[in-house]
């Protein structure tokens, strides 16, 4: 069974690959749209931090990484980002985020107890595990930080980082 470390260090990676496939690009590339029904980087990365802030609210850590006033734009299913706007936030700043956010679950994780992490807790109107939504939560950080390689090359870079 995964242990808070292991988890720790799994995301610690993802956040490495959102950084390193981040690196170089401006906000305007941050935007840059595909062919495809995919959202663009900005709105992948905005949405990793705000899905890690849902997971630190279920782990007690209510105060959110991206202010509560900024952070609906990176909901799940909101909608997705096809220009700048006021509600867009600077890719620089969301890359940002997205490292205060693992420095924060590493904290939240690093605290809790082999009893914590195999605790039952309501989640909406279920009762989960919490090592089972921490998990699940994993699994979505992995799918998007995977999503940064592919938006790095439709913003334009030809390189391969990985």
């Amino acid at each position: 069974m995964l242990e808070p470390a292991d988890l720790i260090k799994a995301y610690e990676r993802n956040t490495r690959i959102v950084e390193m496939h981040a690196d170089g690009l401006s906000h305007s590339d941050s935007l840059a749209q595909t062919q495809f029904n995919i959202n663009c980087m900005n709105w992948t990365v905005g949405h990793i931090v705000w899905y890690r802030d849902e997971l630190l609210d279920f782990l007690g850590e209510p105060d959110r990484t991206i202010p509560a006033e900024r952070a609906a734009r990176y909901a799940q299913e909101s909608e997705p980002i096809v220009a700048d706007g006021p509600d867009v936030i600077p890719f620089s700043e969301l890359v940002g985020y997205a490292r205060q956010s693992q420095d924060r679950l590493a904290a939240v994780l690093g605290a809790m107890s082999p009893d914590d992490f195999a605790a039952e807790r309501a989640q909406g109107d279920r009762t989960r595990k919490v090592a089972s939504v921490v998990h699940f939560n994993y699994f979505h950080d992995t799918y998007h930080a995977g999503q940064t390689e592919i938006l790095r090359q439709v913003a334009g870079k030809g390189d391969s980082l990985i």
